[in-house]
């Protein structure tokens, strides 16, 4: 096969979702008539993701097996200046492993849509969200300049606003989207930044060349500073990354985006918009490496998500929030890798863990459709044997999470603690002890998840919401809930996908770790210092294949770790269910102090909301009130009218006094020119 890849097959990969979006969101909605059924809808949408799909893993097997490569314009939109502003694609292994994941889960959640949203009002209107998520996805991915990487940044943050708040007549759901984009802006405020300085002192957006230039930037100072140009641009994107991949404190909008039904919970925060930061700092590699100081700050600030996020996994109640915070610290696993220059790692655990989170997502929201609307995992017990392809799909993708040996998150998990093991940034300590007691805290609180809803004793007729609609439980799409029903197996719309993601969920990492770390697949997409910075170089050194990999890992702490967390769960919440109310009572502030989420949002509303709303009445009442329209616009109007009526008196009619002041007038005049001339 040729080295090259041609565009005008690569361009069908973002426009055929962008096409299924606009014939489902047009023609499908109220908004162009109507004039397309349900049916035809997610056909569309769903032929667009398969299309893509298809597309991409042939790109994949040309990239992987071929050699081939793509990294030119599509569109030139203006030249200002030297500055050229494109559309371009940059297709390589990074690139073509991003693009696979993001249309195979996305192509998993639109067959589950059908299932989960089968009754919904706004069927139509959803398909066409996700599939327009999936074109902004898929553009961010793809780009090969810094302008198309900010239009696709933007995107995915402006749908997923849509998608948090679905539900738009739920109170909840409207103020998680907002907390969404306005968290995200924040994020988004340095990544600009950080574009504009690459900008300003490189010239160019594209990607090519400023890596070209890397070097020199490296040699530049930031002005009036002592710092180092290339540690402020690399601090400012990475503030983008922490904003987009909810890295702390930038996390507090992805708990609360549970509000939106749960095929966005898998597509948003499995494969595609929280794992944008970490493709984006994996790609400015060549960035990246040429600061310690950024690194080490990347590195720090994810050990603190790792586990800390973990740490409030522990008290959910609600399924679905269990998983999101398991995705938080996920995401700082993958981070803690950046920050060890791991990033082939980080990136590897970022493809596992779109599989098996996605899978979770899905099983969670399985167990949603068959509770009857009860996500409460207080009040479940003994799912396993009315849903049992539900129940072995979310032990598989358990096992995943927790990094069984053999299973897909075992090799990336490992990878990454090894990584950091290995590096000797300021902050590595910390980050290792960070990600090894996050095996621990990850393995307690999915398998305290796992036995409470598929094991034990069976607890569902004796919720005492079941009565009543909470305002905070997500809407019932199907409107056919039954009081003490049991509970039952999903359509098989919805475990179809369950099934196509346990499998890769399994075997992925098994299959993928040799190319993915070892190989040329990354090589020219990622850039790495061995010498100042060897994780990578020591992992290669130490890894004999996948099959002896797993066999070490029965004999390290990690896996010694994710036993005690699973065998503690099974204490505590099978074999003595009564201790965690004990321990609850004996360690009260601490529980209170989770419970409130270590009151960072209290500390958000009531201290920079409230303060930016004090400030921006101070600016209004004192500044514009009183500064501009009271003193500059009517003072000066005041100011006129005095002055004018001190002159008017002045202004007799009488010729004689004109005169006597015009001689006053020539005296005084006198006076001071002789003054002055003494």
């Amino acid at each position: 096969m040729s080295q090259t890849l041609n565009a005008s097959t690569l361009l069908a990969v973002p426009l055929a979702p962008l096409a299924g979006a606009l014939a489902a969101g047009i023609l499908g909605t109220s908004f162009g008539g109507n004039w397309i059924g349900r049916r035809l809808s997610h056909t569309l949408c769903i032929l667009g993701v398969f299309v893509a799909f298809v597309i991409s893993a042939m790109t994949l097997k040309s990239v992987a097996l071929d050699g081939a490569r793509f990294n030119a314009t599509i569109y030139e939109w203006m030249v200002i200046g030297g500055l050229k502003m494109e559309v371009g694609f940059l297709v390589d292994g990074l690139t073509a492993m991003m693009m696979c994941v993001v249309t195979f889960v996305s192509l998993m959640v639109h067959i589950y849509t059908i299932g989960y949203m089968e009754e919904d009002e706004g069927y139509n209107r959803f398909f066409a969200f996700i599939s327009l998520f999936t074109f902004s996805m898929l553009m961010l991915v793809m780009s090969n300049n810094f302008l198309q990487l900010f239009f696709g940044w933007e995107a995915v943050g402006l749908v997923s606003y849509l998608l948090i708040g679905f539900w738009y007549n739920k109170p909840t759901a409207i103020f998680a989207n907002l907390k969404a984009f306005l968290v995200n802006r924040v994020g988004d405020f340095g990544f600009i930044l950080g574009i504009g300085l690459i900008v300003a002192f490189a010239g160019t957006l594209s990607y090519a060349e400023t890596f070209a230039k890397a070097g020199e930037l490296a040699k530049l100072g930031f002005p009036g500073t002592g710092w180092q140009l290339i540690t402020v641009i690399c601090i400012c994107l990475f503030i983008g990354a922490m904003g987009k991949s909810a890295q702390f404190p930038l996390h507090v909008w992805l708990p609360d985006s549970m509000e939106g039904p749960t095929p966005i919970s898998a597509l948003i925060h499995a494969a595609t918009m929280v794992t944008a930061g970490i493709f984006m700092v994996a790609r400015m590699s060549p960035l990246f490496e040429l600061s310690d100081t950024a690194l080490s700050f990347v590195m720090v600030i994810g050990a603190i998500t790792a586990l800390f996020m973990g740490f409030l996994g522990i008290i959910q109640n609600d399924i679905k929030r269990v998983v999101a915070y398991s995705t938080l610290s996920q995401l700082g696993y993958m981070t803690v890798a950046l920050g060890a220059s791991a990033y082939s790692v980080a990136v590897f655990h970022l493809m596992t863990h779109a599989f098996f989170k996605a899978l979770l997502f899905l099983a969670a929201g399985s167990v949603i459709i068959g509770m009857h609307h009860n996500q409460d995992i207080r009040w479940m017990g003994g799912v396993r044997k009315y849903m049992p392809i539900t129940w072995i799909t979310a032990l598989l993708g358990s096992l995943a999470l927790i990094g069984t040996p053999l299973f897909a998150g075992f090799y990336s998990k490992d990878s990454i603690i090894e990584a950091v093991h290995f590096s000797r940034l300021p902050g590595a300590g910390i980050a290792h002890f960070a990600v090894l007691a996050g095996v621990f805290v990850t393995a307690f609180y999915s398998f305290r998840m796992y036995f409470l809803v598929f094991h034990g004793k069976e607890r569902f007729h004796e919720n005492p919401d079941a009565h009543s609609h909470d305002a905070s439980e997500e809407p019932d799409p199907h409107h056919h809930r039954e009081e003490h029903q049991d509970p039952h197996e999903s359509p098989w719309v919805v475990t179809a996908p369950l099934l196509l993601l346990a499998f890769p969920s399994v075997v992925i990492g098994f299959l993928t770790i040799e190319p993915m770390l070892f190989s040329d697949l990354l090589k020219d997409a990622i850039v790495v210092d061995n010498d100042k910075h060897p994780a990578m170089a020591n992992l290669a050194r130490l890894f004999h294949g996948p099959a002896q990999m797993a066999l070490h890992g029965l004999m390290t702490a990690p896996f010694w770790l994710a036993v005690a967390g699973v065998a503690s769960a099974w204490y505590l919440y099978l074999y003595k269910p009564a201790l965690p109310a004990a321990i609850k009572a004996r360690v009260q502030p601490l529980y209170t102090l989770l419970e409130n989420k270590y009151y960072m949002d209290w500390f958000n509303e009531n201290v920079l909301a409230r303060g930016a709303r004090l400030l921006g009445v101070g600016l209004w009442k004192g500044g514009d009130e009183a500064v501009i329209d009271g003193a500059m616009v009517n003072g000066s109007a005041r100011g006129i009218a005095r002055v004018a009526g001190v002159v008017r008196w002045f202004q007799t009619g009488y010729i004689y006094h004109y005169a006597f002041a015009m001689i006053v007038g020539v005296f005084v005049l006198m006076t001071w020119f002789v003054w002055l001339n003494k």
